[in-house]
């Protein structure tokens, strides 16, 4: 088939990606050839079988191979793929597929696994729970008609609340600007297909939110990773990228950035904001974390007002993620367009989900509920910080809000293998390649905070620290 070299300058796992793409492009495995499994490639390899997950998961997400659940690895059809040149993995193109569902559900939705210490969410019992059951109480007592699909734009009292939310924020909008969506996931997949074509050039935080990354790969953007900093971003770095690849937008989440935490200071944003209109490009603003911020900052829509950005936020981090309820709020024109796509793909939204959410944000005890959520993460971030430090792992920054640290160990060379191990264990980590634009190989972690006190994580991080 092929061999690999240990003594080579490229890890493994390229070696095994490059291997089989070879392979492929050659017409040496055909579309619906099996794949060795896991075990027998790894056996007749001598490498280990971490080493060939990692390998099969990227050429899945690369769009060489189908997982077929209790079958195997099969190489998949690929229409239209230009061939690469010979001793490169293949950047995100439009020439490529993207199984993004499978490595959603692969990573993502490890519910089964007990301990979530890279997961993105927060607990039950940290989420406002018994405002949520008062509202759903009050729902219910009102006897709603709940007939029909509801507004194309969304239950119009919470459109007007998410206004007034926004004013506090300096940010001016109408009721009409903005939309409710099904999360933010649903705000930044409709932004995205209204935005961009196969091809474009496309600015996103380097690392970033994996979500969006996925969206983007499958729509056959570009993705042009622009490198985090604790400040914010590589200004520098920016300004080149800008200049080299002309975008056409960048998605970017300045406020408590998953997944590294950073806040982008006020001078990030000014710069970012004068570059969109000096370039001619669209800001689309990730915010969904402001409600964790204790700090009251300036956001790129507050310095723009919605000429060039265009801005998302959701319920779901705060309330519950299981109501799924975001929104959006963009200058009219593509506002009009976002709620056609909205309508196109799925007509409405919930308005019970709507209903119930708006009830929750109405309840007196809203506004405690977020002072003692965000005092609460303060104090996991300063514990959980400390015990990582204490096992040597160095902290890309300590934002003290949020949910996430961003984290690597100078003795882990490879996230990705460490965090098949931990699933053996009955932990999900979160490893840094699912955050990089080119999924490439990364000794970076993003840890949440909320869970990632127990015990057992943090005695098998300690033991596999130690080497």
């Amino acid at each position: 088939m092929f061999t690999l070299n240990p003594k080579s300058t490229s890890p493994l796992v390229v070696q095994i990606v490059e291997g089989f793409r070879d392979l492929i492009q050659s017409g040496n495995l055909r579309p619906g050839s099996k794949a060795p499994s896991i075990r027998q490639f790894a056996h007749a390899h001598g490498v280990s079988v971490y080493t060939v997950v990692d390998a099969y998961d990227r050429l899945v997400a690369l769009g060489y191979f189908v997982s077929r659940p209790h079958s195997g690895f099969f190489v998949r059809k690929r229409e239209g793929v230009a061939p690469q040149a010979p001793g490169t993995v293949p950047a995100e193109t439009a020439n490529y597929n993207f199984d993004s569902m499978w490595y959603l559900r692969r990573v993502f939705e490890a519910r089964a696994l007990r301990m979530k210490p890279g997961c993105g969410w927060l607990p039950g019992n940290w989420l406002f729970e018994e405002g949520l059951r008062r509202s759903l109480r009050t729902l219910a007592a009102e006897n709603v008609d709940l007939g029909g699909y509801g507004e194309p734009k969304g239950f119009a009292p919470l459109r007007q609340l998410v206004r007034d939310l926004l004013a506090e924020q300096e940010i001016a909008v109408s009721a009409d600007q903005v939309l409710l969506t099904q999360g933010s996931s649903q705000a930044m997949d409709l932004v995205a297909r209204r935005l961009v074509r196969p091809g474009d050039a496309v600015l996103v935080d380097d690392p970033g939110y994996p979500n969006l990354l996925f969206s983007l790969r499958f729509l056959g953007a570009r993705l042009i990773g622009v490198p985090r900093t604790p400040a914010g971003y590589d200004l520098a770095a920016l300004e080149a990228l800008v200049l080299e690849h002309k975008p056409k937008v960048f998605f970017t989440q300045p406020r408590l950035q998953s997944p590294t935490g950073s806040v982008a200071n006020l001078a990030h944003l000014h710069r970012v904001v004068q570059l969109a209109e000096q370039h001619q490009f669209t800001v689309v603003e990730n915010d969904i974390y402001a409600d964790l911020d204790p700090e009251p900052r300036p956001s790129l829509a507050s310095l723009d007002q919605l000429q060039r950005v265009v801005y998302i936020s959701s319920f779901s981090k705060t309330i519950s993620p299981n109501i799924r309820v975001g929104f959006l709020a963009a200058p009219p024109d593509l506002l009009e367009d976002f709620a056609q796509l909205k309508m196109i793909s799925g007509l409405t939204s919930s308005e019970f989900n709507e209903r119930l959410a708006y009830g929750a944000l109405v309840d007196g005890r809203w506004r405690k509920h977020l002072r003692s959520l965000r005092e609460r993460l303060a104090q996991a971030h300063q514990r959980v910080a400390q015990q990582l430090e204490n096992l040597g792992f160095e902290l890309f920054c300590e934002p003290k809000a949020g949910m996430f640290l961003w984290t690597r160990h100078p003795d882990i060379a490879n996230a990705t293998e460490l965090a098949y191990k931990a699933a053996e264990q009955d932990i999900l980590l979160g490893p840094g390649h699912l955050f990089a634009p080119d999924l490439q190989p990364s000794p970076w972690f993003r840890f949440n905070v909320a869970f990632t006190e127990e015990p057992q994580v943090l005695a098998f991080l300690k033991a596999q620290s130690k080497g």
